[in-house]
């Protein structure tokens, strides 16, 4: 059993989270808001964090990972992005904040679980290097969008 703060704004995304993941024997601590997830987080210690970006007025999730990882005690802890921005350069900011996973809504409880689970069982190095990878990842598909959007601009409007 693993200890996951689950951080969304939104309480029925919350609650459908928080019963899937203690179906599978986790405790579930939640949190609304920014200030609220550094608070719990400190207070709890947890395994794993589940991170909404677009959080309610105040701190939103961007500058919850980043304090996270600023923060030694929390520099290894995991945190799965879950998110409806879906823009490569939302995700490939979420990678170089160090997500080290990126879902984006709407998601699916069974394989937001799983993904949990997979990244429980990730040493910190294993994911480190997926977060490399993902950055190259997703740096490359931008730059290929861009180029096809780009081939169908006339030369002077580009």
């Amino acid at each position: 059993m693993s200890r996951i703060l689950v951080v969304e704004d939104e309480h029925p995304i919350l609650k459908l989270i928080e019963v899937n993941l203690r179906l599978e024997n986790h405790e579930v601590i939640a949190a609304a808001d920014g200030p609220q997830a550094l608070q719990r987080a400190q207070e709890s210690r947890p395994d794993l964090v589940i991170l909404d970006i677009m959080l309610g007025p105040g701190m939103d999730g961007w500058e919850v990972l980043r304090r996270l990882r600023e923060d030694p005690a929390f520099q290894d802890t995991p945190v799965v992005v879950l998110t409806a921005l879906v823009q490569d350069a939302d995700i490939i900011r979420g990678w170089q904040l160090g997500a080290d996973e990126y879902i984006t809504k709407p998601f699916s409880p069974v394989a937001l679980v799983k993904t949990v689970q997979m990244v429980l069982d990730r040493t910190p190095e294993e994911r480190r290097a997926r977060r490399e990878r993902e950055i190259i990842r997703a740096q490359l598909l931008r730059s290929l969008r861009e180029r096809k959007e780009g081939q169908g601009v006339p030369p002077a409007v580009r």
